[in-house]
């Protein structure tokens, strides 16, 4: 009988051991999931704010342009305005 109780101990012993030794493995595959994800998540926050960036850069290059041609227009008004102003001073003579 002691060799019995014995046995089932034994067996109870590694049956827990077996399981327990899954339980470690399926927590460091959960862990190492999680671990992925979270990497996963920030490649793609990185990414997002690279896409900003560029949309930023590109609004930026638009405006720049803008004044560009602002700035041509108002040489342009300004060689017009001389022009006016020698043909106002002939028309005066």
């Amino acid at each position: 009988m002691k060799k019995i109780a014995v046995s089932l101990v034994l067996a109870a012993s590694l049956g827990l051991a077996a399981c327990s030794g899954a339980e470690e493995a399926t927590t460091e595959a959960t862990e190492t999931t999680e671990a992925t994800t979270e990497a996963a998540d920030a490649a793609v926050e990185g990414a997002e704010a690279a896409t900003d960036a560029a949309a930023t850069e590109a609004t930026a290059t638009d405006a720049a342009a803008t004044a560009t041609d602002a700035a041509a227009t108002a040489t342009d008004a300004a060689a017009a305005a001389g022009e006016s102003a020698e043909a106002a001073k002939e028309a005066a003579k």
